[in-house]
C-alpha cells in the first residue's frame, strides 16, 4: 500500500509521509480512517518503528492526520484543506519563479516547455 524505495536517497520517513499524503489526497485513505499502528507498519515494511513514528509526527504537524491517545493515528477530516493549502503555496512559488525567469529573458514558450 505504501511506496518505499530503499534505493532512493530520500529519507524513508519522507517517502512514507508523501505516500500517505498522496493516498489521502486521492481519497484512497478516507477521513477518520485509522492508519496501521507504528509497530504493525514497522513489521510490514521492515523499518525501524522510530522512522514510522517520525513520519506520523510529520503528517500530524501538516494537518494530514490526528492522533488519539491509546488508539493511534487517523486521517484528518480536513486533510483536503491542508493539502489544498499546500497546493496554493506551491502555486504561489511557481508564479514567483516564472516571474523571475521572465525577468532574465525566458519566453513563455520556454517556460511552457519546462512545465511539460
Amino acid at each position: 500500500m505504501f511506496n518505499i524505495d530503499f534505493r532512493n536517497p530520500k529519507p524513508i520517513y519522507e517517502q512514507l509521509t508523501e505516500s500517505i499524503e498522496k493516498l489521502a489526497m486521492k481519497g484512497i485513505l478516507k477521513p477518520d480512517e485509522q492508519l496501521p499502528s507504528v509497530r504493525q507498519l514497522a513489521m510490514e515494511l521492515s523499518i525501524n518503528p522510530n522512522t514510522i513514528q517520525r513520519a506520523y509526527t510529520a503528517l500530524e504537524s501538516k494537518g494530514i492526520t490526528y492522533s488519539v491517545k491509546g488508539r493511534g493515528s487517523f486521517i484528518a477530516p480536513n486533510c483536503k484543506d491542508a493539502i489544498d493549502g499546500r497546493l496554493e503555496a506551491i502555486k504561489k512559488e511557481i508564479k514567483k519563479l516564472i516571474e523571475e525567469a521572465r525577468d532574465i529573458g525566458a519566453t513563455d514558450e520556454l517556460i511552457l516547455s519546462w512545465l511539460k
